[in-house]
Parts: structure tokens; sequence; C-alpha cells
């Protein structure tokens, strides 16, 4: 088994508490309800959410990957720092044992933030993966943190 790892600093014009809160804390009920077309629920299916917990995503029919599970590692309120893996599902494919990222959100200079992620690909045997290919399959994701940072905008109500 070999380990593949990519960083990278991503910015947002919303603070970092209220990501984290939006995206850690709260990402349960909020995507369902702002990404209907994409994701049709999320359920733990193994402890209470926290650190240990397994968390499931359904995703909406019609999408490449049915569902995946998530192992969440940690998740430190204070220091808005979480840690999961993806451990189930097929976006691993029969070529990676899990996919990990540790993700912190600290301020921006503007008073957005700024989120710093180490991703881990486990693999299973030899398999190359290079940075184009990793921030081709991170451009899904991204852009559904980048919907949300909008909806979190345009509703200042909403995990405040």
């Amino acid at each position: 088994m070999g380990v593949i790892t990519f960083e990278s600093n991503d910015t947002y014009a919303v603070p970092p508490a209220r990501m984290f809160k939006a995206l850690v804390l709260e990402s349960d009920q909020l995507f369902p309800k702002i990404f209907p077309d994409a994701i049709k629920n999320i359920d733990v299916v193994e402890g209470d959410g926290g650190a240990g917990s397994i968390k499931k995503i359904t995703f909406a029919e019609g999408g490449q990957v049915n569902d995946v599970k998530h192992k969440i590692e940690e998740v430190d309120k204070v220091n808005l720092k979480t840690s999961y893996s993806i451990i189930e599902g097929a976006i691993l494919a029969d070529q990676l044992e899990k996919i990990s990222y540790d993700n912190q959100w600290v301020p921006s200079p503007d008073g957005g933030s700024i989120c710093k992620t180490i991703c881990k690909l486990y693999t299973k045997g030899e398999l190359e993966v290079t940075e184009e290919q990793f921030n081709a399959g991170k451009e899904k994701s991204a852009a559904m943190v980048k919907a949300l940072e909008a909806y979190l905008l345009a509703n200042p109500d909403v995990c405040n």
C-alpha cells in the first residue's frame, strides 16, 4: 500500500467558525436542503456524529456514485479542525483503501477564511495520481463548497 499526499489552501469570504459550522457541524441537515439535486441524505450509521462515527452520504439518483461512507476521526471545535476518511463507496474503486482529509479553517486577512487541507490517498498496490488528476476530481467538491459559501453569504442567519 502506498500513500499519495496533496495539500491545498482554499479561500472563502465567510469567517472560519461559520464555514466550520456549516461544513462540519451542520452539513447533515444543510447539504440535502441546499443541494437536493446532488445529495439525498446524510445519516449517522454508527456513533453519535463525533469522532469514531461513520456517516453514509446517499447521492441523488442519476449520479456517478450512489453513496459513500465517511469515518469521522476528529472534530475539534476550538481549533476548527476536522479529520475524516472515505472508507467505502465506488469512488474508491479497486485502487484505493481509503481517502483521508485533514482540514483546518483559519482567518484570512480580509475577514474570510482559509481552509488548509491535507488529502491522502491510500492505494492498493502501485497507483500513480498526478496533481492534475487530483485537481480534476477536487473540482466537484470545490464547486459544492463555493455554492455553500454563496448560500451562507445570501443567508446571514444560517450557521451563526
